[in-house]
């Protein structure tokens, strides 16, 4: 083992100090964004004391594991150890003397406020969640966990690659895969060793929020990108998490969990299509996939949480040794009387780590009550911590817990993967209306219109798990870009305008004197239930602010200009309409105004650049 950095034995020296000096710790503390570990002037500063030279290198796993395998080490840990283990909590409420107590197993990030962390301090954090747990007595290390769906979407600087619904419209396996390897090389630079992706839903209809979270709704399509993705980021020695298990993409409509429409409601699922489902959790089991998370949803009216005929199936059927984690607080919702009843429901019926972000400390503390009770049998118990330590140990946490000896294959927001997410998102553009001749291509001496709410809105490009899980739009931003890792679509065409040759025009007084006009619409950015709808008409619910008025403002040019259908200058002013959307939406009331309509979905931050390529002949 080699020496750690000075930086990093005074922030354990601090770490340590400040974890004695607290009173009796308090459950459940609420912190604010500002309160989470991040790095401080002085950890990076102050020069090692003759105290803190007195420290190891770092504080290391206990010592009485070493060599065990971890059938042998959770044979060695008491029952609260084992529950601590089996338990997930999130970064913003659970402080590190909470951690030291407890030593739980993982922690879940979650960042709930914007701007994000950049990646230097996201390292620092999980730094010091690992100082904590191996300062603990158990001594465990403990597996910092995030939503990397299209990128490590919570750190700042992280390229934004496409939404999954791009992926499975660009079909291009080779540029799957490579998005999973630099998002597995983004992770390390963070700390983060634990993704919950890919999210291999397919999505059966277009309401429900998550439809931009699936590749298709061909499980064929599915299970082809996912594969892909997965491949990419073991490669990269980082753990992937296939969602939701299973058939939450069939949930019908009107089911949803509460008041949601459709979210997390009740899949009403043939045999064939439970088979199609299987096939594709089978292939990525078999590819090495390490763990796998339960899905919100029902089959027939039964909580997937507590579907032990399904969760049977995934380990008898398929064949899965891994870990399966619950959802986001999930076990609340099933139909146990109470959450104790409901923590049994699950951890008997297989699930082997629960994610409770609010209620970390009451599920460790239920789990410990229910097996000193018998309700929940030891032998369920040890099988689940085993899991959990041989995911750890295969990830290299027991040999190298603070990443130490880890190498990323390439450099933090590196060129390479500003190139990949380009390539992806123009492929993944799909053409709805076409004129007779071809696409309309941008050339020098061309004056372009550019109107509506999405033409100068980087948020709209990326949708929602973009730095906060609902996303944003620029106008949330303090500094005037939501995501500032590439440009909007107008920036863009405007740095195509100065190498080709062409104008961009804004000044809706000099429409009428342009020769194409750009239309670019779309929705505002949501996740999750937030983006149930019943209305996918482009004017509808979640339709961006600004989409009816620049509709009707194109309506009302082609009317005035009806008389002049035949003349050189209407032939010249055609209207391309790009719509950025995380779904097929409803156009066919405005689309016969339009001459090319391109779908752009949730193209991320080189969706601007992209998006000029396309218009500008670059690509195809």
């Amino acid at each position: 083992m080699k020496n750690r950095t000075i930086k990093t034995i005074c922030l354990m020296t601090m770490l340590s100090l400040m974890l004695t000096s607290c009173n009796a710790p308090q459950k459940h503390v609420e912190t604010t964004p500002s309160d989470l570990p991040r790095p401080t002037e002085t950890s990076v500063e102050t020069e090692p004391t003759e105290t803190e030279e007195t420290l190891p290198p770092y504080h290391c796993i206990n010592p009485k594991f070493e060599d065990l395998t971890a059938e042998e080490i959770c044979a060695l840990l008491t029952v609260e150890e084992k529950a601590d283990q089996m338990v997930q909590g999130a970064n913003y409420n659970m402080p590190l003397d909470e951690m030291q107590k407890n030593c739980y197993g993982s922690v879940l990030s979650h960042y709930p406020e914007w701007p994000a962390l950049p990646q230097d301090e996201w390292s620092e954090v999980v730094s010091r969640y690992q100082d904590a747990a191996l300062l603990s007595d158990t001594r465990i290390p403990m597996i910092y966990a995030n939503d990397c769906t299209h990128g490590v979407l919570e750190a700042r600087g992280s390229v934004i690659f496409p939404q999954n619904i791009n992926v499975g419209a660009a079909d291009d396996e080779s540029l799957s895969f490579e998005m999973g390897v630099l998002t597995g090389s983004d992770m390390q630079h963070c700390g983060f060793l634990w993704t919950f992706s890919p999210c291999v839903a397919s999505a059966q209809d277009p309401r429900w929020g998550r439809t931009y979270e699936s590749y298709s709704d061909d499980e064929a399509l599915v299970g082809k990108h996912a594969l892909a993705y997965t491949k990419g980021l073991l490669s990269q020695n980082v753990l992937p998490c296939p969602k939701h298990f299973i058939g939450d993409g069939y949930a019908v409509f009107g089911t949803g969990e509460g008041d949601f429409l459709i979210d997390r409601g009740d899949a009403k699922m043939t045999d064939e299509q439970i088979q199609k489902c299987l096939k594709v959790y089978k292939d990525l089991i078999d590819a090495g996939v390490p763990t796998i998370m339960l899905s919100h949803s029902s089959i027939n009216g039964v909580k997937m949480h507590e579907n032990k005929e399904f969760i049977d199936k995934l380990r008898n059927d398929l064949g899965f040794k891994g870990v399966i984690i619950s959802d986001w607080e999930s076990l609340h919702k099933c139909s146990g009387a109470d959450d104790k009843a409901n923590v049994i429901l699950c951890v008997n019926s297989g699930v082997d780590m629960l994610m409770e972000g609010d209620h970390y400390a009451e599920t460790r503390d239920y789990i410990i009550e229910a097996v000193n009770e018998g309700s929940i049998p030891m032998e369920r118990i040890d099988e689940a911590v085993t899991r959990i330590l041989q995911m750890k140990m295969d990830c290299g946490l027991f040999e190298d817990p603070f990443q130490e000896n880890r190498v990323p294959s390439y450099d933090w927001n590196s060129e390479h993967a500003h190139s990949v997410a380009r390539k992806l998102a123009a492929e993944s553009m799909v053409p709805l209306v076409l004129p007779e001749d071809g696409p309309i291509t941008l050339q020098a001496g061309m004056k372009v219109f550019v109107m509506g709410p999405a033409a100068d809105d980087t948020g709209v490009l990326c949708g929602g798990w973009t730095y906060l899980w609902q996303g944003g739009l620029d106008a949330d931003a303090d500094t005037g870009r939501w995501c500032a890792e590439g440009p909007s679509i107008l920036e863009a065409l405007q740095a195509s305008a100065s190498e080709i040759g062409f104008e961009i025009v804004t000044d809706p007084a000099e429409m009428e004197n342009c020769d194409v006009i750009l239309l670019c619409i779309g929705e505002k950015p949501y996740a999750e239930m937030q983006g149930d709808t019943e209305d996918l008409s482009i004017t509808g619910s979640l339709a961006l602010d600004g989409n009816k008025e620049a509709i009707e403002k194109i309506a009302e040019y082609k009317k005035s200009n009806e008389g002049k259908k035949k003349s050189q200058q209407t032939e010249l002013k055609p209207v391309i309409t790009l719509i950025v959307a995380g779904r097929n939406v409803l156009i066919s009331d405005y689309v016969s105004d339009w001459d090319e309509v391109v779908m752009c979905y949730l193209p991320g931050s080189e969706g601007g650049n992209a998006v000029s390529d396309i218009l500008t002949g670059k690509a195809s």
